[in-house]
């Protein structure tokens, strides 16, 4: 048997774990291991454990790999009491196998059909007990399946479900069948975990960072640095309990978020109706949902009723969407295809209608709970988020490893200049050690921070949530944004633009009011085909169908009580809605119910209602969605000649452009159990219906500004490809005198080869300009933009992935994408080194949201989990302000960084120069330097906020560049000669007493060397603040940072008082020597002030960039960035795109980059 196995996940699996984001579900495959416990081991390690004081331990709480290694041995997956796992980013975890014990004949309940499958999770033990085998991780519970010989996630019991299964369960579950399905799902609770403080404390005790500093601390306390190590203790403390308070603040809001608790009615197998738990639920309990709804606390199929709901915790969307009956069929069940039948977890039920005797509530079968919910997949991702692969955080570990380096050099000196002072063998170990507390600054990860911490407030204050602070920075390299359409550089509302009818004569008169159509069938399809309900006799529903329903005047009823009145007047049929014209008494006007709705979906592209007339004396079908979809769905000769032209005007002035059709059906069909894809089929054209959508007055300017500072702007949107382009052209996307060229891949049929086409927009060029305007575009004169469809963005991925880079470097608007398609260009364009930005307002646009490297969802929520950002404006003029205060984010990380670099050396160097000279610093001049100087700054100088303006070039994210290392080494080197140059310019006077060699450290305190080393040292962490500190072009310049500026001038009095004026009673405190020349005092401030315009007028030429001729010397280099390079090579390649000349997989004219 296999010792290693992987986490099996169904391919065709339970559904994502939200209803829009696949993205969000733990990783498909990990690597797994088994490992069994030896005892000797295991006693060996504790034995060690005691010996090294613990510190074992601590290296198996680091590393649990090491530890698994060390007290266990490898052994199959089937009998391991451990495992060890690998994610796919190469992170290890250690979890504990479980048993659970589980009756004997009990699965026999569960039925034949399910009695293979349930069986194989579990395991006889010693022929009379059944033991279930399973481990938790990240919430979810994985079981052993042994026919698999892997460990599942439970999810896969249920994985092959299909619609007419989840009917099967409207009867209900036995409590025996429910109570061992409690058992290998586990309770249904999406339970967050809030640790004790005592755990907490431990936990952050165990952190590297308090580590070293208890580490430091000792060391210090050992050296009789008593006042500084007690000082550094308090800090630290404080700031474990200021840790600790935050860290068990958030879980508890979480939890009060997450785990959601209640009483609901189930329906059991004998036909009775009982209250549980919510905690109790499994999958394939029958619910029953109240008429007044309810906050449902599980993934469940609605089964019979209408259900109103809000689902604006999820999405972001903020308008309620009704969910109708998931329809009877052989289909496979999947949450993500059937979205509009599927109640998920943690969604407001508003209402609920139609399902239960007496016209009230709904029924409906629980598909998943805990963490297996799309609530609780959205809460496993922020409590477990995907690591961050951003450089600059990359860099800062590296960086550290560096300091380490450079204390290790710094150790070894110090240990041969206290040798040769033959201090004690105690002294020697403690001073060298001292080295390394000074050279690698604990507190650096910590600082790097403050500026995503101030950030995050400003943002706050301006109406910007954000879910995953480290995300900040990230928004400073975005390097495109992709942007909605609809609701987003549009407004939500719609206004009806006007109305044509048309057939097989072809399209009647433009009508610009539904009103002024005579009576007829467009008319009733355009009051009928919506799913617009009633709630508190408020009309509710999209935006789009309140605007149509309203244009054409009809009135909504829905029924009262039990409904039987109203299925009475129309022969008998469940009416679930009743529209009336207001001018009814004629046989032409009469009123017509909506008995049944196949809701609308965006993979689909449409939605359709089946109708009756009064008595149930005919019945017809509409549909309305995209014309193109509409078109394929009607008999080919009841669609005018000219509705391509016609829809392409129309799109072209960019309005939106819906089709509508219908059929009459048969009245003695069952209208209720009538498939959906019996009813869109065969279907009669009625006409288009033209809604205006404004481009929201915000919509414009962002994109200037993103343009002028040369941000690519990108347009994603489900609508029409001409109306797509119609509003990227309004916005400013497209330039006035830029051409949009449209690419059009077919994929591969019976009849034909895949093929790629590149056309210019407009079609009605002769041949000879044709080739007039390629040679101008050629040439580069004329910019140019791709535009694309869905159907085409699938073709070309499929059968033409060497064009894949190149049409998406190009391409500003994609249209008809589904959510799936937008997911997959996110990742698509990370793939060619963007950074990616996604704004869009929920819903469909979920999935891309939280793929994206920066999601901004514009949300009325003040914090919704569907993206990292919630903007609480309804405009895209929040994303300039996020990409701003990013930049500003960023620079001030890197600010502190070099700063806490800096800090570190200046104090590195101070105290290798003493230790040359026999002494040392003393205790209460450390505490100055680090408190009252060093960590004082670093908080203020995270204060600046971003500048007005969003300049065309974006700061760096590495810090290992010639920039960043070159400016800290030549600073360091100006720390060293300046500290050296005042320590010869002392020993050169004639007032000069030199130190007494046979004392060593503390010991020659006070003395005239550590007084101006401390002096000057003092002046660099002030002039190093102000130095470090960037302000042009992502930041405000520094006098804005006013307290940081007060601060900047109390500091520097007061080291010049100390310099200068220290009083009795401060130089003793401060073992400062009392030197009494005025004029050395003086110098000294003169040399520190020159240290200053060194150091300045050093970094304003390392910004301007005059390392930058060191890179002259390798030659020219080609950005890593694949997107940059392809764009190079496009904008020199005479013969990309090809017009007009269709291209075939065989081909191989493709751009290949080196």
């Amino acid at each position: 048997m296999e010792r290693r196995g992987s986490v099996v996940e169904p391919q065709s699996g339970l559904p994502s774990p939200s209803p829009l984001d696949p993205l969000l579900g733990p990783d498909s495959h990990m690597d797994v291991q088994g490992y069994k416990w030896v005892r000797w081991r295991v006693w060996l390690c504790r034995l060690a454990a005691v010996l090294s004081l613990g510190l074992l331990l601590i290296v198996f709480h680091w590393c649990p790999r090491f530890g698994v290694l060390a007290r266990c041995c490898s052994c199959p997956l089937a009998l391991a009491d451990i495992l060890l796992l690998r994610d796919s980013f190469g992170q290890h975890h250690v979890v504990e196998v479980l048993t659970e014990e589980v009756e004997e004949g009990s699965l026999e309940s569960l039925g034949e059909l399910e009695d293979t499958e349930w069986r194989d999770t579990v395991q006889l033990c010693n022929e009379e007990k059944m033991l279930l085998r399973y481990y938790m991780f990240e919430g979810l519970r994985f079981i052993w399946l042994d026919t698999k010989g892997a460990f599942c996630r439970v999810s896969v019991l249920n994985e092959d479900w299909t619609c007419k299964d989840l009917y099967g369960f409207q009867k209900g579950l036995s409590h025996l069948k429910q109570s061992l399905r409690r058992r290998v799902y586990g309770p249904n609770l999406i339970d967050v975990p809030v640790k004790p403080y005592m755990k907490l404390l431990f936990e952050e005790v165990l952190n590297p960072f308090y580590v070293f500093q208890l580490f430091s601390i000792t060391l210090w306390l050992i050296d009789d640095y008593i006042v500084y190590a007690i000082c550094i203790f308090v800090i630290s403390m404080l700031s474990v309990c200021i840790s600790l308070y935050e860290i068990r603040k958030q879980s508890v809001t979480l939890r009060n978020m997450a785990q959601f608790v209640t009483n609901v009615t189930i329906r059991r197998d004998s036909g009775a109706e009982e209250c549980v738990s919510s905690v109790d639920l499994v999958p394939g309990d029958c619910l029953i949902i109240p008429q007044e709804g309810l906050l449902l606390p599980c993934d469940a199929a609605l089964l019979a009723g209408e259900c109103l709901v809000n689902e604006s915790m999820l999405t972001g969307e903020s308008v309620p969407v009704l969910k109708t009956p998931l329809p009877a069929g052989e289909g496979k069940y999947s949450a993500e295809t059937e979205r509009r039948h599927t109640l998920f977890c943690g969604t407001q039920l508003i209402q609920a209608k139609g399902g239960r005797p007496g016209g009230s509530g709904a029924v409906a079968v629980v598909t998943s709970t805990g963490f297996f919910t799309a609530k609780g997949n959205l809460v496993s991702s922020i409590l477990y988020p995907q690591p961050t692969n951003f450089r600059f955080y990359q860099d800062a570990a590296k960086f550290l490893l560096i300091l380490g380096f450079v204390a290790l050099i710094g150790t070894i000196y110090s240990f041969v200049a206290l040798w040769k002072a033959n201090v004690t063998w105690v002294e020697l170990v403690i001073r060298s050690l001292d080295i390394v507390t000074i050279a690698v600054p604990p507190a650096l990860p910590a600082a790097i921070t403050t500026g995503t911490i101030y950030a995050q407030r400003r943002l706050k204050s301006q109406g910007i949530f954000c879910i995953s602070p480290p995300r900040i920075n990230i928004c400073g390299k975005v390097s495109v944004f992709c942007f909605d359409k609809t609701g987003t550089l549009t407004e939500e509302g719609l206004d009806v633009w006007g109305v044509m009818e048309g057939g097989p004569g072809g399209f009647a008169e433009l009508v610009p009011d539904p009103r002024l159509l005579p009576p007829g069938h467009m008319l009733s399809g355009l009051a009928c085909c919506h799913t617009v309900t009633l709630l508190r006799d408020q009309p509710l529903g999209d935006p789009l169908e309140l605007k149509m329903v309203e244009s054409t005047g009809w009135t909504l009823q829905e029924p009262e009580g039990d409904g039987k009145t109203l299925d009475e007047e129309f022969g008998g049929h469940k009416v679930l809605a009743v529209m009336r014209h207001p001018a009814q008494g004629t046989s032409t006007n009469e009123a017509l119910a909506i008995v049944q709705r196949f809701p609308f979906s965006s993979a689909m592209q449409r939605m359709s209602v089946v109708t009756v007339t009064r008595g149930g004396r005919s019945a017809l079908a509409f549909i309305k969605g995209s014309p193109e979809m509409v078109a394929s769905l009607c008999k080919a000769e009841t669609v005018p000649a000219q509705f391509s032209s016609k829809l392409r005007n129309f799109s072209s002035e960019g309005l939106r452009v819906l089709a509508l059709a219908y059929k009459p059906l048969d009245k003695n069909t069952d209208l209720r159990t009538i498939e959906r894809g019996e009813v869109e089929k065969d279907m009669q054209f009625l006409g288009l219906l033209m809604m205006k959508n404004l481009v929201k007055p915000e919509s414009a300017k962002v994109i200037n500004i993103l343009r002028l500072a040369h941000l690519r702007s990108v347009m994603v949107t489900g609508d029409n490809i001409l109306t797509a382009v119609s509003v990227a052209k309004s916005c400013g996307m497209v330039g006035s005198d830029e051409k949009v060229i449209f690419v059009n891949a077919t994929p591969h049929t019976a009849q034909s080869m895949p093929t790629l086409t590149f056309n210019l927009e407009d079609a009605g060029h002769t041949h000879s300009s044709i080739e007039v305007v390629t040679q101008g575009l050629y040439q580069g004169g004329f910019g140019y933009h791709l535009a694309i469809s869905g159907k085409s963005f699938a073709a070309l991925c499929d059968h033409f992935p060497d064009y894949l880079p190149k049409v998406l470097v190009r391409t500003a608007v994609f249209a008809r994408m589904s959510p799936d398609q937008k997911t997959q260009l996110m990742k698509e364009l990370q793939k060619l080194n963007y950074r990616v930005g996604m704004c869009g307002d929920g819903a469909n646009d979920c999935g891309a949201l939280r793929a994206a490297d920066v999601g901004v969802s514009l949300s009325e929520a003040e914090a919704s989990v569907a993206s990292p950002f919630t903007s609480k404006t309804d405009n895209i003029s929040c994303v300039p302000l996020l990409i701003r205060e990013g930049r500003c984010s960023l620079i001030t990380s890197f600010s502190l960084f070099r700063y806490m670099s800096l800090y570190s050396l200046i104090q590195f160097c101070s105290i290798l120069i003493l230790y040359t000279v026999k002494t040392t610093m003393a205790d209460l001049q450390f505490l100055v330097c680090d408190i009252f100087l060093v960590t004082v700054l670093a908080i203020m100088m995270g204060r600046g906020g971003p500048s007005k303006e969003l300049h065309s070039r974006r700061p760096a994210a590495s810090l290992l560049t010639l920039p960043v290392l070159g400016s800290l080494f030549i600073h360091t080197c100006m720390i060293i000669l300046g500290q050296l140059a005042a320590l010869f310019i002392t020993t050169s006077q004639d007032w000069y007493i030199p130190l007494n060699s046979t004392v060593y450290g503390t010991a020659n305190l006070p003395n005239m060397e550590d007084t101006v080393v401390f002096s000057l040292s003092g002046y660099q962490y002030i002039v190093m603040a102000v130095v470090v500190t960037k302000g042009y072009p992502h930041k405000k310049p520094l006098y804005h940072n006013v307290i940081f500026l007060c601060l900047l001038f109390v500091l520097f009095a007061l080291m010049t008082w100390l310099v200068l004026y220290p009083g009795s009673f401060v130089r003793q405190q401060l073992k400062l020597y009392d030197i009494s020349d005025m004029g050395f005092k003086l110098l000294l401030v003169a040399v520190a002030a020159l240290n200053f315009l060194i150091c300045f007028v050093v970094e304003v030429l390392i910004d301007v960039g005059i390392l930058n001729c060191l890179r002259l010397l390798r030659g020219r280099r080609q950005s890593k960035k694949q997107y940059k390079r392809l764009d190079i090579l496009l904008s020199n390649s005479p013969s990309w795109p090809p017009l007009n000349q269709p291209l075939f997989p065989t081909d191989h004219t493709v751009i290949y980059l080196r």
